[in-house]
């Protein structure tokens, strides 16, 4: 069965940061990309950031380059984002993606919603005074 489970959601100050969180089971990393999504009330779902195993790329939507860090552990099956500087507009629900990969061995970061396979159930994220 395959899990993908966020957490380190919450409250933080304008300017704050958040670590969150992804633990990913019943997949390969090797095999699978993961992507950071967020989902703000009455929005669609954006990319924020997106990590390949296989080669170590790794992509940022404009909206948060040089204030979020995406990370992971293989051996750990974790991914952390590391959100620094944030702002009341990074407000949202975020998730964890799981996409498989090309058989071809490449790697493969879409930073839209529609080829995931897999999805976490969100954390909240709330900045704000």
């Amino acid at each position: 069965q395959v899990q993908l489970v966020e957490s380190g959601g919450g409250l933080v100050q304008p300017g704050g940061s958040l670590r969150l969180s992804c633990v990913v089971s019943g997949i390969s990393l090797e095999e699978f990309s993961i992507g950071w999504f967020r989902q703000a009330p009455g929005k669609e779902r954006e990319g924020v950031s997106c990590i390949s195993f296989r080669d170590g790329s790794t992509y940022y939507g404009d909206f948060v380059k040089g204030r979020f860090t995406i990370s992971g552990d293989n051996a750990k099956n974790t991914i952390i984002l590391q959100m620094n500087s944030l702002k009341p507009e990074d407000t949202a629900v975020y998730y964890c993606g799981a996409v498989q990969q090309p058989d071809d061995g490449s790697s493969w970061l879409p930073y839209f919603p529609d080829p995931y396979n897999y999805w976490g159930q969100g954390t909240q994220v709330t900045v704000s005074s």
